[in-house]
């Protein structure tokens, strides 16, 4: 089991390693996740097989269907092992997507009755929708679950005018993944917000600990509750709203600056592919608010353009152009090599 603590190797190596885990009749030793480290240092998450069960199971009472998953994300991120163990747990090696997903099905049986599912992050779903022959295959997927940052709601919009059933899920590596699919979380699991706008997560599928850092651990895992980084609120109707990370409020120049809206605010201009909001270290302004644009808009456009449905305050005070937004291996805005870019430039 030395493969799983952490989890790492090629596809083949982790799919046959959590097949060996989960068929083990005594409760095995926990496996380990990396945290992306996105925003810093990895953490190590421990997670007990009856937690990676309970999320497994639960999935599937949501989506009202199991069957056989394709992986086209890294199996060693918590995305990943829970695409092989739901594949796995339902009777199915999972599909290892190497090329492209039309091919990937062209390699299935055509006469099969057994659902079919994904995993994806926004950026992902982006590129495949621009090629119709990738359209094409989504749409023969039972569900794409749709995870890893925020979903930009006319990225949701044009997957389903392409006809692709996609789910939005919310988690984390500490909840076994997505515990919260369109903003319900799934069955036995509890959210609730904190008065300081905190998301707090309850479920059977709670993480054990961190290894090696029980500080941490207690100061994360409180009472049977989950206690994430970011900052949400319930709608009238109790769907969760994930409004960013608690630490996306950012105060330049005296003012607090919510990244998350700024964000979105630029999402909706025309010229604007993909953007990422951070605030840098300033010497004038403590942080500087800076948007990392694939597109071609200049800092007037975008000042204007933020200025004209929020306070002027909150307008980017520096633009970093880009061919493309850096990313992790798992998917996510590298977010430590954004901040390094606009030092760079400043």
């Amino acid at each position: 089991m030395n493969s799983l603590r952490p989890v790492r190797g090629s596809a083949a190596e982790v799919v046959a390693a959590l097949r060996d885990w989960l068929a083990v009749m005594a409760e095995p030793v926990p496996l380990v996740v990396e945290t992306s480290g996105s925003t810093g240092r990895p953490k190590r998450v421990e997670l007990a097989r009856h937690a990676v069960l309970a999320s497994v199971h639960a999935s599937a009472r949501r989506l009202g269907a199991s069957g056989q998953w394709l992986l086209a994300l890294p199996p060693s991120y918590v995305a990943g092992v829970q695409v092989v163990c739901r594949s796995l747990v339902a009777g199915h090696d999972p599909v290892v997507v190497t090329g492209t997903f039309a091919d990937a099905l062209a390699g299935l049986p055509h006469h099969r009755d057994v659902p079919l599912f994904t995993s994806l992050v926004p950026t992902q779903l982006h590129r495949l929708l621009d090629d119709e022959r990738e359209a094409a295959a989504l749409r023969e997927l039972h569900t794409v679950l749709l995870g890893g940052g925020p979903i930009d709601p006319a990225l949701r919009r044009r997957a389903e005018g392409a006809g692709v059933r996609v789910v939005a899920t919310y988690g984390a590596s500490e909840t076994a993944g997505g515990c919260v699919y369109d903003g319900v979380p799934l069955d036995g699991v509890s959210v609730d917000i904190g008065d300081d706008g905190r998301i707090r997560i309850t479920g059977p599928m709670l993480f054990e600990g961190y290894v090696d850092d029980p500080g941490l651990t207690a100061s994360t895992l409180v009472d049977g509750w989950f206690l994430t980084a970011d900052a949400g609120r319930l709608d009238e109707d109790g769907r969760l709203q994930v409004l960013g990370r608690l630490d996306d409020v950012v105060v330049s120049g005296g003012v607090n600056v919510p990244l998350p809206a700024v964000a979105r605010r630029l999402r909706e201009h025309v010229e604007v592919v993909h953007v990422e909001v951070l605030g840098v270290p300033d010497e004038e302004w403590g942080q500087r608010v800076v948007a990392f644009v694939v597109g071609s808009v200049s800092l007037e456009v975008v000042r204007d353009w933020v200025g004209e449905a929020h306070p002027r305050s909150w307008a980017p005070r520096q633009v970093v152009t880009l061919d493309a937004l850096p990313l992790l291996g798992n998917g996510k805005v590298d977010r430590q090599a954004l901040v390094a870019l606009a030092e760079d430039e400043a």
